[in-house]
């Protein structure tokens, strides 16, 4: 019985290694045509080969009409940003790049915010602050906004009771109405989809839960805000047509939850 128990801690010991270490996937949504979306959130500072060719490489690959990077690339207490700028440099002239800022962007220390800024003002993304583009593909005119909400949502009081909830209202406040269209939101909390989608949003791209690290039978175990078994891990999800797409993103320690880039075609 000990062999058995010391082959299966052997066993799970290599697969967590080749899954934190190695392992990069691409998942494939379509929900539509005419429109291909490369989505990244949760990177972390992590690498995945020399100046993050891979995840370059594999991004460049499905030559994407735009690509959108839904936060936390870097993380809070990072003093070295060289894996976050090798990875925008990369994305640089594959195709658009629209990016926000996650909890661990919004948490960055006073004396390293210039630097963070200045980061992204050197590789030419868009990064979106309460902001809207536009980007027009094909015939098509897609209105893009980033939502930077208040970070009260993710730790308050320097914890994880009571937190903050973004509602239909809030993100009018910060965004104003829901404008005609074709309306694509990046927000990297998911846990208010339903309000992202009664703003108006018709697809709303998020990360943040990290697919619940642990993933067992297909269920997320544990949420950034210590909560067992989050809603909105990772996946598709339909609120009256319009859609929350939800990335397991790319960083952190995961079991069974391997790192991926997601492919939408909208």
């Amino acid at each position: 019985m000990i062999y058995f128990v010391i082959a299966v801690i052997v066993i799970f010991a290599v697969y967590a290694v080749y899954e934190n270490v190695f392992c990069l996937k691409v998942r494939h949504e379509k929900l539509g045509s005419g429109v291909k979306v490369a989505h990244i959130s949760d990177l972390h500072h992590r690498k995945f080969g020399r100046d993050n060719i891979k995840l370059v490489n594999k991004v460049r690959a499905e030559a994407p009409d735009l690509i959108i990077v839904s936060g936390d690339l870097i993380t809070r207490y990072d003093t070295d940003y060289s894996p976050a700028e090798a990875l925008l440099k990369g994305l640089h002239g594959i195709a658009s790049v629209y990016v926000i800022y996650g909890n661990h962007e919004q948490s960055v220390p006073k004396e390293r915010r210039a630097q963070l800024g200045a980061m992204f003002a050197r590789n030419d993304q868009t990064v979106l602050k309460n902001s809207c583009a536009e980007l027009l593909v094909g015939e098509r005119v897609l209105k893009i906004y980033g939502l930077l909400e208040d970070y009260s949502v993710y730790k308050k009081n320097g914890g994880y009771r009571d937190l903050d909830v973004i509602t239909e209202k809030d993100i009018e406040k910060l965004l104003g109405k829901c404008p005609g269209g074709e309306v694509l939101l990046i927000a990297h909390n998911p846990f208010f989809g339903e309000e992202y989608a009664k703003w108006g949003a018709k697809y709303t791209f998020s990360g943040h839960v990290h697919g619940g690290s642990v993933r067992l039978f297909g269920k997320a175990m544990l949420s950034p805000e210590r909560r067992f078994f989050p809603k909105y891990s990772k996946g598709v999800f339909d609120f009256g047509g319009k859609k929350l797409l939800v990335s397991a993103g790319l960083g952190k320690l995961r079991l069974f939850d391997p790192p991926e880039i997601v492919i939408y075609e909208i």
